[in-house]
């Protein structure tokens, strides 16, 4: 009997060890399967945390390249993602630290956001800027073509005005040694004298040329100027000749013979056109004022 009970507690005592063994290894083969798991998991995050690091690297060295925003910002942005991608290729981290570098990775990308939207302010302004700079080159352009084609302008104008002194320094004038204003009505196809303002349709322009040399052009111009009594020229038919920017009444043309002569010439005025009061004739030659007389219409 006593050999047989001992048979049975030893098979009883196999029986628990085999049974403490099995529970050891499936505890064993449970836990190593969540290591695994755990492991697994932790790979996968670290491979999408690398990647989202790597991409923060290469936006905040792109943005460095463009130098449009702050550079303390950018080192401090550049060293903190290196530090970062330092600590996960070391993978030395547990779960609860792959929850802070989310975090730390999130925060991160706030402030490449942020970079971001400085990043585009400052391109849109440079793009404004850009534009301006244009507008205000080419209205200078402008500007400068303008100036210098007054400054041509002006040049030639002082050229004109150098040669006119120069003429008029060497030009022989005629001596004039009388002029007379007067008004005409016309009566039967005639004119005749009157110094009547309302009746006058014609005013006759009269000078005095003394002897002198005839030159080597016996041709020579004079123009009358008839002033109303407020200064204001009187045209042939309201049609008035202008000489480099100077206002005439009428261009008179005779050959001077060297002798004494009278020139005389009319301009037609329409009746009742002038009114009483004083009267000029100017006579010029070229455009020097030779000689000038008053007369009165009542």
């Amino acid at each position: 009997m006593d050999s047989q009970d001992k048979k049975f507690n030893y098979k009883i005592i196999l029986a628990a060890l085999a049974a403490v063994i099995i529970v050891i290894l499936i505890a064993f083969y449970y836990s190593h399967s969540q290591s695994e798991a755990k492991v697994s998991f932790l790979e996968q995050e670290k491979g999408i945390l690398v990647r989202d690091l790597m991409l923060m690297r290469a936006d905040v060295d792109r943005l460095s390249t463009l130098n449009e925003v702050n550079d303390i910002e950018l080192q401090d942005s550049r060293f903190r993602v290196q530090q970062l991608l330092d600590s996960v290729g070391k993978l030395n981290f547990t779960v609860g630290r792959l929850r802070e570098y989310k975090t730390e990775l999130r925060r991160l990308e706030a402030k490449s956001d942020s970079l971001k939207l400085k990043n585009n302010y400052l391109s849109y302004n440079n793009n404004i800027l850009s534009n301006k700079y244009k507008e205000t080159k080419s209205e200078v352009e402008l500007l400068k073509a303008n100036s210098t084609s007054l400054a041509q302008a002006e040049a030639a104008q002082r050229r004109q005005i150098l040669e006119l002194n120069q003429r008029l320094k060497t030009k022989t004038y005629l001596e004039m040694d009388f002029s007379e204003g007067r008004g005409y009505r016309i009566k039967s196809d005639r004119p005749v004298g009157t110094n009547k303002a309302s009746t006058i349709e014609k005013l006759r322009g009269c000078v005095t040329v003394l002897k002198a040399d005839i030159g080597t052009n016996p041709e020579k111009i004079l123009y009358f100027q008839f002033l109303d009594p407020k200064k204001q020229i009187i045209g042939d038919d309201k049609t008035t000749v202008t000489v480099n920017g100077n206002v005439y009444s009428k261009r008179v043309k005779f050959i001077f013979t060297g002798e004494q002569s009278n020139i005389c010439d009319f301009i037609s005025v329409a009746e009742g056109s002038l009114k009483d009061g004083i009267y000029t004739l100017n006579v010029f030659e070229d455009e020097r004022l030779i000689t000038s007389s008053q007369f009165q219409l009542k």
